[in-house]
């Protein structure tokens, strides 16, 4: 285990957070701050004389981690009280406020300290991803429309409009700053402890009246939690006086001639004044005094108004029927993809689907949940039988009608159509580097909305969707990334790959690490990992098959590739074409060559003797006539899922040592090996022309697979990790 990161003398953040019987939330929240990427924090908990137990579960993290300090006020006195016993103890360069209930990005800190000190703001500020506790309301965010596009700059008069009750604009207060503490400090401002609510606002406020320069960025890194115990959405007489006792001492602040802060300020105070109505109207009504409550209504009808808000959220909840919540007796296991997994399309799909069976079996509910458009691919996608082991499947942008998966982008279509040339030939595929894989706000908000009540486990499938992991909502869950075929280990090899993704190593480990867990599918690769990230978890899972009863040597001359049409298999597969197949068909006239998957499409134009089947609805079948299996590979190889499933199927194989990379030692004297074109023909040569040579080697490798690539060998560390 890495040892625990200690403090600075001058931290570059202080997380200040002020708690009251906060025993519920306050562990989650204190591991969000201290699983920051940025590792020289401390967080001060001030406790707001609580009556539970949350400042003893404060004690018990802060015995573990140093970097966690708890304050005890003598007396409770309200939020605003206890921060400022946090910014009166603070060491950090940065003070970051969060409140004992919400959650924090793991990169967040990080983040906003790069972009505070690159563009010379004292106050910053990203958006908030607002999510219902009960989840009885879909996840939601504070910033929209254009203030949601771009980071943009705040004075003091759009942060008091921005404050306006009811409205309808979105609330610059509700957002947690992290304020530069020299500010804080020249300026002498602390906060005001006769609020109890909007003390945030107020405090911000007053430090942009004394100059300070407040800068928001859209990023959906601050996670907040409503629950019934939350206090900042409830408005009361109780807590609207102090609100607008405060507004009224900071009048001073437009004395400047502002003509556009001045307007603001008249308009929040007559917001303030229409809350303490509606806080009247409401009383009156709960008193059962409908003659009061009528001349409230009738003296101010914007008031009364007011109170449809209310009435349709108890409609919709009384008449709503959301989606029917998930067996809790039962793991919840949500697989975050960008794949297009239809069925046994290509290698990555493939081992994916097997490893979620095993989970299936093991008694977890799986569900998969693609946060982009682009794995649907097509208007409308037929999902094979092997995808069926979801439990639920969501694809943004699509819905689902009986076994079809229906796109409601019209600009699916379009692409649809763009995909034409290159699914007939007539285009080479295109690179699907790392940009490709940018994550925006859409993605992040389905993967908030779909997969909180489903990621007891999250898996990312592949390094690239480890960024979504934190967008579940589940810092509790045990997230695993599955690193299919690792793209630094040969940087060289998939640089001239036309469709495999390029990383360099440090980039990848990085990506790797933001899972608890990282599954390699080899020992060499596990080792690779172990290495670069030493301490973290990492385990080795091969691809697991189903083996046929019996071995299957074939009865014809037929070889068999199978494929889809990333760029390993197509320069594998021209390779052999090229190379290989004119001096097979010389020495055996007869032989035929059988390519099966998307990798048909890449084949221009087709040698004599070659069948393009493309994708076929009974791949056993074709396996079972098969007389030898090639897979010739130079790049690459995944989790060799093609190799193994050719062992389970009892076939003969000839394949390079690219392919059995990682399994050299388990499959030599089962699979010849070969990487020069002449020795390749050879073998293909041999297995062909001697029936007892084709039948020993199908033999033995259905005996491999069964005692080395069964489900129960391959996957049972990852099975070890399931919560019981």
């Amino acid at each position: 285990m890495n040892p625990l990161p200690k403090p600075g003398a001058n931290p570059i953040v202080t997380v200040v957070m002020a708690n009251y019987n906060g025993a519920r939330y306050i562990e989650a929240a204190l591991r969000s701050a201290l699983a920051q990427s940025l590792s020289d924090i401390e967080v001060i908990v001030a406790d707001d004389a609580s009556t539970d137990d949350s400042a003893d579960r404060v004690v018990a993290i802060a015995a573990r981690d140093s970097r966690v300090r708890l304050l005890r006020a003598p007396s409770n006195g309200g939020p605003a009280a206890a921060r400022n016993l946090c910014l009166d103890d603070a060491r950090g360069r940065w003070i970051a406020i969060m409140d004992a209930d919400d959650l924090m990005h793991p990169e967040r800190l990080e983040r906003l300290v790069a972009a505070a000190e690159t563009d010379g703001t004292e106050i910053i500020a990203d958006d908030l991803l607002i999510f219902d506790d009960n989840s009885t309301a879909a996840p939601t965010t504070c910033l929209s429309d254009r203030s949601a596009a771009a980071a943009f700059w705040v004075d003091t008069a759009d942060y008091v409009r921005g404050n306006i009750l009811f409205g309808g604009a979105q609330s610059l207060g509700y957002l947690k700053p992290m304020i530069r503490s020299s500010v804080i400090e020249n300026r002498g401002i602390r906060y005001d402890t006769t609020l109890r609510i909007a003390e945030d606002y107020d405090f911000i406020l007053r430090l942009l009246a004394r100059g300070a320069r407040f800068r928001v960025y859209p990023q959906l890194l601050y996670f907040y939690r409503k629950h019934g115990q939350s206090i900042s959405h409830r408005l009361s007489r109780r807590t609207l006086e102090p609100m607008l006792a405060a507004h009224d001492r900071s009048r001073a602040i437009a004395d400047g001639g502002d003509r556009r802060l001045d307007t603001a300020m008249a308009l929040r105070r007559a917001s303030i004044q229409v809350a303490l109505d509606f806080d009247d109207l409401v009383s009156a009504m709960k008193r059962r005094d409908l003659v009061g409550a009528a001349a409230i209504a009738m003296r101010r009808p914007r008031v009364a108004a007011l109170l449809r808000g209310p009435l349709i959220d108890r409609l919709r909840r009384f008449g709503g029927r959301g989606p029917s919540p998930p067996d809790t007796s039962r793991r919840q296991v949500c697989v975050l993809s960008r794949q297009r997994i239809a069925g046994d399309t290509d290698e990555s799909a493939v081992y994916l689907l097997s490893l979620c069976a095993a989970l299936s079996q093991h008694g977890c509910d799986v569900h998969l949940l693609c946060p982009s458009p682009d794995p649907c691919g097509w208007p409308a996608l037929l999902r094979r039988r092997a995808i069926r082991v979801f439990r639920s499947t969501r694809v943004r942008g699509s819905i689902s009608l009986g076994q079809w998966l229906v796109a409601t982008d019209p600009a699916t279509a379009w692409r649809a159509i763009a995909e034409f040339p290159r699914r007939l030939g007539i285009m080479k595929n295109q690179p699907d580097g790392p940009a490709l894989q940018a994550w925006t706000r859409e993605d992040c908000l389905f993967i908030a909305r779909h997969a909180r009540s489903r990621a007891d486990v999250v898996i990312a499938d592949g390094a690239f969707m480890t960024d979504g992991i934190p967008y579940a909502l589940r810092p509790d869950a045990c997230s695993i990334v599955v690193m299919h075929d690792p793209r630094s280990n040969s940087p060289e090899q998939f640089n001239r790959a036309d469709t495999v993704a390029s990383i360099d190593r440090q980039d990848e480990m990085a990506l790797l690490a933001k899972a608890d867990v990282v599954v390699a599918t080899w020992a060499d690769e596990a080792a690779v990992v172990r290495h670069c990230l030493p301490g973290h978890h990492v385990i080795t899972a091969p691809h697991a098959v189903t083996p046929v009863a019996d071995p299957r040597p074939g009865r014809d001359r037929s070889i068999l590739f199978v494929g889809s049409d990333t760029a390993p298999n197509t320069r594998g597969l021209c390779w052999f074409l090229v190379t290989i197949w004119p001096t097979v068909r010389t020495e055996v006239p007869d032989a035929t060559l059988r390519v099966v998957g998307s990798v048909c499409a890449t084949v221009t134009p087709v040698p004599d003797g070659v069948l393009l089947l493309g994708a076929v609805r009974d791949l056993d079948a074709i396996y079972r006539e098969a007389a030898v299996v090639i897979s010739p590979l130079l790049v690459g190889s995944g989790p060799n899922v093609r190799l193994i499933e050719a062992l389970g199927h009892g076939k003969a194989v000839v394949a390079t040592g690219v392919t059995v990379r990682g399994m050299t030692e388990d499959v030599r004297g089962v699979v010849a090996i070969a990487d020069e074109p002449a020795d390749f023909a050879a073998a293909v040569i041999g297995l062909l022309r001697v029936d007892g040579l084709r039948a020993a080697r199908a033999g033995a490798a259905l005996d491999l697979a069964r005692t080395r690539f069964s489900a129960a060998a391959c996957y049972a560390e990852v099975l070890a990790l399931m919560p019981p």
